[in-house]
């Protein structure tokens, strides 16, 4: 017995077995996307710990040759090589699509002062690991940025994928039965129309009969 009140009508048969076919494949479709995202989002998952080590790796060389700066260095010429900065930054953000989900990509210039040269300060008085320092913080500066993108597409993805999955669900185990459960209570009540029907002719017949040739 079906769990809500149909018609049992060849009408509303036939519409109930096209929507079973609709519904059959986009429940293809969607588990076909799900497994593509699935298998995109692990490959961005090994790339994001490739990313995340060398960052970590890239930050922790940083950090150890501006602490040795700090040690051979006094704290007001260390600040006062830092003050001015002789770079800026231009961080632009483009999309592209992945499986229909929207993904951000980061673009970034730098530009360095006129006149000026790679390091914002002079070399008279500042020590070689401020300048180890530096170099290894603009370098690692790219990594970072291609790590957030990596990060913002993992969540996106996994946003979608957790959608896909509760869709393909819902006609797995929802729609796709309750459709076949009503397509089979709508056969079997035609067909017990159809042999009640049978049987009343039969019966008109044998009357007919009776009357015409007057027997009982």
């Amino acid at each position: 017995m079906p769990k809500k009140a149909v018609t049992p009508t060849r009408m509303v048969l036939n519409q109930l077995k096209g929507r079973l076919r609709t519904a059959a494949r986009g429940h293809k479709l969607l588990k076909d996307k799900r497994d593509e995202e699935m298998r995109q989002f692990m490959e961005i998952v090994r790339r994001n710990k490739l990313l995340r080590e060398r960052v970590e790796q890239g930050l922790t060389e940083a950090f150890a040759a501006m602490s040795m700066a700090s040690a051979v260095m006094s704290p007001d010429m260390l600040e006062q090589s830092l003050l001015y900065a002789n770079r800026s930054v231009e961080l632009g953000v483009s999309y592209k699509n992945i499986m229909s989900v929207n993904v951000p990509v980061y673009d970034f210039n730098t530009r360095s002062g006129e006149g000026t040269g790679a390091l914002p300060y002079g070399f008279a008085q500042t020590s070689g690991e401020l300048d180890d320092a530096l170099t290894k913080l603009y370098a690692v500066f790219e990594d970072m940025l291609e790590l957030a993108e990596v990060e913002k597409t993992m969540q996106l993805l996994a946003e979608d994928i957790e959608k896909t999955r509760r869709r393909v669900n819902a006609l797995e185990y929802v729609m796709i039965p309750e459709l076949q459960e009503n397509i089979r209570y709508i056969t079997m009540k035609l067909a017990e129309n159809e042999s009640s029907t049978k049987v009343r002719l039969m019966k008109v017949k044998e009357m007919v009969l009776q009357d015409a040739h007057n027997y009982s």
